[in-house]
């Protein structure tokens, strides 16, 4: 599992400058200078840090076959030299929406909010993986991580206010959003 295993770390330390902090809805979290991302079990919270968000990277959920193909020829890579900028935003659902069978989740999320399907119209502009935490006890049911670059800054937040508009964003209960630059 280690090679699945995230931790979004938040203190002076890492790669990632935050250049912006926002709750979207609910409680927010302590602020932090840098992120660093880490891979794999850690025995402890890192000198320097304030907090640690987890979550295991698994199967795309919710997708039939021709969406996940489509999905996979259009998803860049992560780390792309010319993503200078990111954003975490860290989910959780409320419990309505764990209440419901697959199925009924499955046509919010896609029939309705068209999830996936916005979320092509984005790719290859920007680089994206879930990360989830539910299943690990952790405050946020998930850990959504975007990259791209500068040029495509506003095509990001385009992305981001259309699928807050969704039916689906009507079962979200807490929602963090953190803005990163790369700086090393």
């Amino acid at each position: 599992m280690t090679n699945r295993l995230f931790n979004f770390v938040g203190g002076i330390k890492g790669p990632w400058k935050v250049v912006g902090m926002a709750s979207v809805i609910g409680p927010g979290m302590e602020g932090v200078e840098r992120l660093d991302v880490l891979t794999g079990n850690l025995d402890g919270l890192p000198s320097g840090s304030k907090w640690v968000l987890r979550g295991v990277t698994s199967y795309e959920r919710y997708v039939n076959r021709q969406e996940q193909e489509n999905l996979i020829a259009s998803q860049p890579p992560l780390g792309r030299p010319e993503a200078t900028c990111a954003a975490l935003i860290p989910i959780s659902k409320s419990a309505s929406w764990w209440a419901l069978p697959q199925d009924e989740r499955r046509t919010i999320f896609e029939a309705s909010s068209r999830h996936i399907e916005t979320g092509l119209k984005y790719l290859p502009a920007i680089a994206r993986r879930l990360h989830h935490g539910r299943d690990l006890g952790e405050p946020f049911d998930f850990l959504t991580w975007f990259e791209y670059a500068p040029a495509h800054a506003e095509v990001f937040e385009d992305l981001v206010s259309v699928l807050r508009k969704t039916e689906e964003w009507n079962y979200v209960e807490r929602e963090i959003d953190f803005r990163l630059i790369r700086e090393g």
